[in-house]
């Protein structure tokens, strides 16, 4: 339901639906009119739940609140950045993140919680890192008696403000522990289709293109959560032997 970039996913059942993110404020209007397109009703979405709580992927959240009444649920860090609007101290973009629409009803969910809507059954994973609160979420598929499992995996990039280090940064210590252990999850879930809250960073659009042109590739992969975790890994440890070069560096030339 969201823009090329920013992934706003809908799942839909005769009792309810529920959406995965909501963009930036000003792609509410594209949201609502994407799920209106489809024939369904905003107000029939009776849930919201949060990857993480960064405006591009939150700032949406307190509109379609409003317009649809819907119950919106995060990680206990994320719910308390929500109902603020701005991202705290800990959060490794602090300083250069913008602010949001606060959402000022969040319920918390816990690691491994279920959540219900009629038929859709949400699964929360904490995958934290890229932001304290940081959430996955799975859920199951089901046509006739052919079942397949989604993953919305939250983003694992080591991204930060100037200033701060993964390595030795004392607003958010547990960050290098707490990407490891959202990477372990990620390559253990059941994971026939990724989605991620950026589309790029799973290629959903050329899988998209290669399943329509009937090619090899597709939307269905066992391996991609296992090989999106092996990549953000990757990724971490560039981050990780960068700041201590450049701890050795500094400590060279301070001698």
């Amino acid at each position: 339901m969201g823009t090329h970039g920013l992934s706003a996913v809908l799942l839909t059942s005769d009792e309810g639906h529920v959406l995965l993110d909501a963009g930036l404020p000003e792609s509410v209007p594209l949201i609502m009119d994407n799920i209106r397109a489809l024939g369904l009703r905003v107000e029939d979405v009776r849930l919201i739940v949060s990857s993480h709580a960064h405006y591009d992927h939150a700032g949406g959240i307190a509109a379609i609140q409003r317009v649809s009444g819907a119950a919106v649920a995060a990680s206990p860090s994320g719910a308390s950045v929500l109902r603020r609007g701005i991202s705290g101290p800990d959060d490794p973009q602090h300083g250069v993140l913008l602010a949001f629409p606060p959402v000022p009803d969040v319920r918390t969910v816990a690691d491994g919680e279920t959540l219900r809507v009629g038929p859709i059954v949400l699964t929360a994973h904490a995958t934290a890192g890229h932001t304290p609160g940081g959430t996955s979420w799975s859920w199951r598929s089901c046509e006739a008696e052919r079942c397949v499992a989604f993953v919305y995996a939250d983003s694992q990039t080591p991204v930060s403000a100037d200033g701060f280090s993964f390595t030795s940064g004392r607003t958010y210590p547990s960050a290098i522990q707490d990407f490891e252990r959202g990477f372990a999850v990620l390559e253990r879930l059941s994971c026939d289709i990724l989605l991620t809250p950026h589309p790029g960073a799973s290629r959903l659009w050329e899988r998209l293109a290669a399943q329509a042109q009937g090619g090899p590739g597709g939307l269905e992969d066992g391996e991609a959560c296992r090989r999106y975790a092996e990549a953000a890994r990757e990724r971490l440890a560039r981050r990780v032997a960068a700041e201590r070069a450049d701890r050795g560096d500094q400590a060279g030339q301070s001698r």
